[in-house]
């Protein structure tokens, strides 16, 4: 069992130093899949090395048509397979979490993220040795190559300062307060189901919606910049609109989120000034497009947020969901 050094108060007053043992923590994985590709040997290459050990492995698969499942099973995970049209980002996780019932803690990564360190999922895990704590997320680093644009988004929203985000800190990181990322992010299971699981209704964010209602709630969120993994995409201008568009149609049907957290707006206006300064110094080149994806994010958002005066047939081509509209 691992243990650490801390600082207990005694009875008489005094502080005195002890060795004392760390919880025991059951920790499941959990990674949805659908025709991973080639990086997916590469990402269970780095499953294999993690220092610590995991109880349940479970792959849940939209009925690939390459070698994913093959790949898993051979890697020792149990694999799930469900037909695609009956993914839901908050459904199938959530159906996930069920089945994985011995344990304490589940960790979600997706298929394309690669665990960039041995003790990354052990550096997750042991955020919840503080009972407050309801999940915590790992930071991201871009991949090997990646470029600029991708490289930028990792270095503005995954600093190298690990942070705690409560009811407390909605002061001072307002909406930032329940930034997640299933990439790479862990849960406590018994809190997870006793403030209701995943939405199943929603279009995407269901990390982040589970969040801000664990801190509403009075658990804590942590970033945890010592859990690393790599993990960026190279989404082309119309990949970003319908990104946002998204966005937009998850944040215009959950009011509750700006009355409790306030806007995103300020940080939207930080992160497109950072972008520039660093095109500036690494890719000049590259700012065109900058200026061209931003300009295709403010306004898939702001016809997200505005999706209920849209038809249905537009709103399948406006996202990048499409099989929700269904």
């Amino acid at each position: 069992m691992p243990s650490s050094r801390r600082r207990l108060l005694c009875d008489d007053g005094n502080i005195q130093t002890m060795t004392v043992p760390e919880p025991t923590l059951r920790i499941g994985l959990i990674i949805p899949t659908l025709n991973a590709g080639p990086a997916w040997s590469e990402a269970l290459a780095a499953i294999k090395s993690q220092s610590v050990p995991l109880r349940r492995k479970l792959v849940v698969d939209s009925t690939s048509t390459d070698h994913t499942v093959d790949l898993a099973r051979a890697a020792g995970f149990e694999v799930l397979v469900i037909p695609r049209v009956e993914f839901n980002h908050g459904g199938t996780r959530q159906r996930a979490v069920e089945h994985l019932d011995d344990c304490d803690i589940v960790v979600f990564l997706t298929q394309d993220a690669i665990l960039a360190s041995e003790d990354s999922i052990a550096a997750l895990a042991r955020c919840f040795y503080d009972s407050t704590v309801a999940l915590a997320y790992g930071r991201q680093l871009p991949h090997l190559g990646a470029t600029p644009l991708e490289a930028h988004a990792r270095l503005f929203n995954y600093g190298s300062a690990t942070l705690r985000k409560d009811r407390a800190a909605i002061p001072r990181y307002g909406a930032k307060s329940f930034f997640c990322s299933n990439s790479f992010a862990a849960y406590r299971r018994t809190t997870l189901l006793q403030l209701g699981g995943f939405r199943r209704d929603l279009i995407l964010a269901e990390d982040a919606e589970y969040a801000a209602r664990a801190i509403l709630a009075g658990y804590a969120n942590i970033y945890c910049a010592d859990a690393t993994v790599r993990h960026s995409h190279d989404y082309s201008v119309g990949e970003q609109f319908a990104r946002y568009f998204d966005l937009g149609v998850f944040e215009g049907r959950a009011d509750w989120l700006r009355r409790a957290f306030g806007s995103h707006g300020p940080q939207g206006a930080r992160y497109v000034a950072s972008e520039i300064r660093y095109l500036w110094r690494h890719s000049t080149w590259q700012i065109p497009r900058s200026i061209l994806q931003s300009l295709a994010k403010w306004l898939g958002y702001r016809l997200g947020t505005g999706e209920r005066w849209l038809p249905g047939g537009l709103k399948r081509k406006l996202s990048m969901s499409p099989g929700y509209w269904k």
